[in-house]
């Protein structure tokens, strides 16, 4: 089953230097069609203004991977980690039995991200962070995993969810087919330009659930770059 999550029926919010979409409803009088898939609960598109952030707040029992669509985002938190992470890499944190932390937008354009919160196989563990670059060119036509529950490759980050996280981008005319691979729930979203998921049309700012669907042909309708996540 597929089920297209067009922008315009995504939950959203505006504080001035935060604009937010939420692919999955967030609060009691969100959109209740856009339901979590899983172990993946969370998939905000955020826009940060120059100078602005998030300040110091905390989780727990929470698989957070930040995708930088465009910019850079600079962490801080209070097992002493800071970073910095840019356009097209990855930063995980593993929430554990609690973290605090804050994400601010220290460059002079805006920065825009996907936020994406997985459940943890269990609750408590030893709070981390981490990030890693993904060259562009590594992922050209071909979906790279960029974090996972069970890594295949020494590049990917560990989380502690029973998920994948995975990029690619697609020159225009392209495509590239993802056959199941055990997980039954899938989610895909632009990071830029537009893509044919199984013949549905997703632009940036859309959305695409598949819920037990066997394969995903996905063809580029012009230059493209998305990441798709499965999750148990």
């Amino acid at each position: 089953m597929l089920q297209l999550r067009s922008r315009e029926t995504l939950d959203h919010g505006d504080r001035g230097w935060l604009k937010a979409r939420h692919h999955f409803i967030v609060s009691a009088d969100g959109n209740p069609v856009n339901r979590p898939l899983g172990a993946l609960v969370v998939w905000n598109d955020d826009e940060i203004a120059p100078g602005t952030g998030f300040g110091r707040h905390s989780h727990a029992d929470m698989e957070i991977v930040t995708y930088v669509r465009q910019g850079a985002v600079t962490h801080e938190d209070s097992t002493g980690n800071v970073g910095r992470t840019v356009a097209g890499d990855v930063q995980v944190m593993s929430a554990g039995t609690g973290i605090s932390h804050s994400e601010h937008n220290r460059d002079q354009e805006p920065l825009k991200l996907f936020q994406i919160w997985l459940l943890p196989r269990e609750r408590g563990g030893k709070p981390r962070w981490n990030s890693r670059r993904f060259p562009k060119a590594d992922r050209a036509g071909n979906l790279v995993e960029l974090a996972s529950g069970a890594p295949r490759t020494g590049d990917s980050l560990q989380i502690r969810a029973d998920a994948r996280v995975m990029g690619a981008t697609l020159l225009a005319g392209t495509s590239l087919t993802h056959g199941s691979t055990g997980f039954r729930h899938t989610y895909l979203a632009p990071a830029q330009g537009v893509i044919l998921v199984n013949g549905h049309r997703v632009a940036a700012g859309d959305g695409i659930a598949a819920i037990d669907e066997p394969e995903l042909t996905i063809m580029a309708e012009e230059d493209a770059e998305f990441v798709l996540v499965e999750a148990a």
